[in-house]
């Protein structure tokens, strides 16, 4: 996972981009990036240079995002914000260093929640900014990419050879020389760069699929080895493995969206979404879980979903599992993070298991949130993407798609024939960064573009309504920090190879919580770690003797709540918007006892929370005050990398947005096989059951429309 990141090393063909905060907003932001940084490593750089490196770093974000952040620097830099805070009526810039520190402490727990939210968003941008510096980092202890120096820790590169070496093992074992550069990969057939496009364009063909992730990927691979000619369309950037550097600053920027500072609109949860080919395949942790029984009865239960039972959905697990190269994590491979939550969980009586991961020679570098360098990775970037485009299929790469326009309605009940025309409009940004509209005319489209991208799609084309939007689902995510007296080192070995699903099914419900480890490299975790100035500056102190684990929630409790929506504001953003229910609540609260239970297990000196003024424990008798913390918005760091639900499965079209066979209700041929169609949220990470479902509903597709390419 990723909330905040430094700003990358543009290309050669980007031009850099022209500061946008106004002077007053750069001093304010000044003011208070020096009193958040106080203690922390210098940098060999001024308070101006990190201020315009935040800015720079701002223009990844939409328009009405950036004009947010520069709202909320005026709130904070107003001398209304510093009366409330510490009872004087000056603008932040003119306090003493003390007084801008109490102002931070008074903003962090303030009871106005614009305020709070307004405080986070600065924090963690300056403080993530300021750790992706390379010489801050290593001054912290952080070693650096693995390709550049030998392995410094046992969970690290390459295992020790073994005398009998299990089945389908996905981490290479022996001597493995890393090469320090790697040349690029030629382009598939079939791929077509936005570079390369020098006018407007029009396409025709069979299939239209509207994304290259986990369900987008899938769908276009099996419709076009089905014999459909398929155009695929990706707004992010093609990348291969010469562009997987390693370095988190520049990468975060490039393969996440809105250069992964994506939050909620009250920047109460981060949510970590892809913007590259492969979509979140490309930058997750690679683990593969299926999906619950209990939860696919639910669905054929409450939504009417076919088809789909544990025992149907059985071989489709285990196809999926052989073509992305599943295999089971060796108990030597695990990392000292990982192992937190496996011999945590084992001391304590907790079901615990090791997972299984898409890789196949990895190499334990821990740097699989910003793409594998080595290849070891089986995303969709290297398994369902180069099927589909090996059957014919064709890729356009930084093509956003705007609009689906139906261009003659479906007559009459019936659901056989060829389904209506329609042509989605796109825009590229084109040769030198001009932009032209890219149209494709075809029967069939697929919206894949996830739980945000096809909501607003939809929306944006006028094909929404009902429960289009609605019912989004983050398994909201939150960590507790151990404090050890050996190294843990989080960036280092492979990020997530365990898990603890002893509370999944939470005092004898369906909706628990399950615990899992992160990869915590410097600029990330900066941003995570609570606090600031000097108390913040010695924790990222402690960087390698610091365990984090994860708790996350099976949200939706109060099955007929939606908390959470995506829509389209009447001037044409895209709103997100989410609240943790009480029951939700509650759940999230028992995550954080048990976490620290583990640490303690584990032999963790303190523990603490991720509150904006963390709650610190050192003692196993005090975890259950852990349950009465206040979990507010802004008052406790909330992440997601599973946004899923807003167009969700089911019969009844003004709960759901698709039908059980992922057709847009009332738009014949118009198909949904991403994230957002999950009827609930999973309780288990969700990839595996994305592909799965999205196998199911595509070879559905192919023997629906078998006429389509003749006709």
């Amino acid at each position: 996972m990723a909330t905040l990141a430094a700003p990358s090393t543009r290309r050669p063909q980007d031009a850099a981009p022209a500061p946008h905060l106004s002077a007053p907003q750069r001093d304010t932001l000044a003011a208070l990036a020096a009193c958040l940084i106080e203690g922390a490593p210098p940098a060999d750089e001024t308070i101006s240079e990190l201020v315009a490196r935040c800015d720079r770093r701002l223009t990844a974000l939409p328009l009405h995002r950036r004009a947010a952040f520069g709202q909320a620097l005026d709130a904070l830099g107003s001398r209304v914000a510093v009366l409330l805070a510490v009872g004087r009526a000056r603008p932040f810039a003119d306090l003493a260093p003390a007084d801008q520190l109490r102002c931070l402490t008074a903003w962090g727990e303030s009871a106005l929640g614009p305020i709070r939210a307004a405080y986070q968003s600065v924090r963690r941008l300056v403080l993530s900014v300021h750790y992706a510096r390379p010489d801050v980092a290593a001054a912290i202890g952080y070693a650096g990419p693995l390709h550049r120096r030998a392995p410094q820790v046992p969970w690290e590169g390459p295992l020790p050879p073994v005398d009998v070496r299990a089945q389908g093992e996905p981490v290479v074992r022996g001597r493995v020389v890393l090469p320090g550069v790697i040349e690029r990969d030629p382009l598939p057939p079939g791929v077509v760069p936005a570079g390369t496009i020098t006018g407007d364009t029009h396409r025709t063909a069979d299939v239209v699929v509207i994304g290259t992730g986990a369900g987008g990927a899938v769908t276009a691979a099996r419709l076009a080895e089905a014999g459909l000619q398929v155009v695929m369309l990706e707004s992010g950037r093609w990348h291969d493995r010469a562009d997987f550097t390693e370095e988190e600053a520049e990468l975060t920027e490039r393969l996440y969206a809105d250069g992964a500072l994506r939050t909620t609109d009250d920047a109460a949860v981060a949510l970590v979404q892809e913007h590259t080919v492969g979509g979140s395949t490309t930058v997750n942790w690679m683990i593969m879980l299926r999906t619950p029984d209990y939860v696919l009865e639910q669905w054929a239960r409450e939504s009417g979903v076919a088809g789909m039972s544990p025992a149907e959905m059985a071989p489709v697990f285990d196809r999926i599992e052989q073509e992305v190269r599943a295999g089971l994590v060796p108990e030597d491979a695990h990392s000292a993070n990982n192992r937190l939550v496996l011999d945590g969980a084992r001391a304590l009586g907790w079901r615990v298991h090791s997972g299984m991961i898409n890789a196949q020679g990895c190499i334990r570098c821990g740097y699989c949130g910003v793409g594998c360098r080595h290849n070891a990775k089986q995303s969709t970037l290297l398994t369902f993407v180069p099927r589909a485009l090996a059957a014919g299929a064709t890729l356009f790469t930084e093509v956003a798609a705007e609009r689906i326009e139906v261009r003659e309605r479906d007559r009459g009940p019936s659901q056989q024939g060829t389904p209506s025309r329609k042509r989605v409009y796109a825009t590229v940004r084109g040769h030198r960064g001009h932009p032209h509209r890219l149209t494709v005319d075809a029967p069939i489209v697929v919206a894949a573009g996830g739980a945000v991208g096809t909501p607003v799609l939809l929306e944006r084309s006028g094909l929404g309504g009902g429960g289009v939007g609605s019912w989004l689902r983050l398994h909201p995510t939150t960590g507790v920090f151990g404090v050890y007296d050996r190294d843990i080192v989080t960036s280092a070995g492979i990020p997530l190879t365990t898990m603890c699903d002893e509370f999944i099914r939470w005092q004898g419900t369906d909706y628990g919580f399950w615990i899992e480890t992160p990869p915590m490299l410097p600029s990330f975790m900066a941003a995570a770690m609570p606090g600031a100035g000097r108390a913040h500056a010695a924790r990222m102190a402690q960087y390698n003797r610091l365990g984090v684990i994860v708790g996350l929630t099976r949200d939706g409790a109060a099955r007929q709540v939606s908390s959470g929506r995506v829509s389209v504001t009447r001037h044409g953003d895209t709103s997100i918007t989410y609240r943790l229910t009480a029951e939700d609540q509650r759940r999230v609260r028992a995550s954080l006892s048990a976490m620290a239970r583990l640490h303690f297990a584990n032999g963790a000196t303190e523990v603490g929370t991720m509150h904006t003024t963390p709650r610190v424990i050192r003692h196993v008798r005090d975890v259950d005050t852990l349950q009465a913390v206040a979990i507010g918005p802004n008052r406790m760091a909330l992440v997601s990398a599973h946004v899923n639900g807003t167009c969700r499965m089911g019969t009844d079209p003004a709960t759901s947005g698709a039908t059980p066979d992922g057709e847009r209700h009332g738009v014949r041929g118009l198909y949904i096989t991403d994230g957002s169609l999950l009827p609930t949220a999973l309780g288990v990470n969700p990839q595996e059951t994305i592909m799965a479902v999205a196998s199911v509903l595509a070879d559905r597709m192919a023997s629906r429309h078998a006429g389509v390419a003749a006709h």
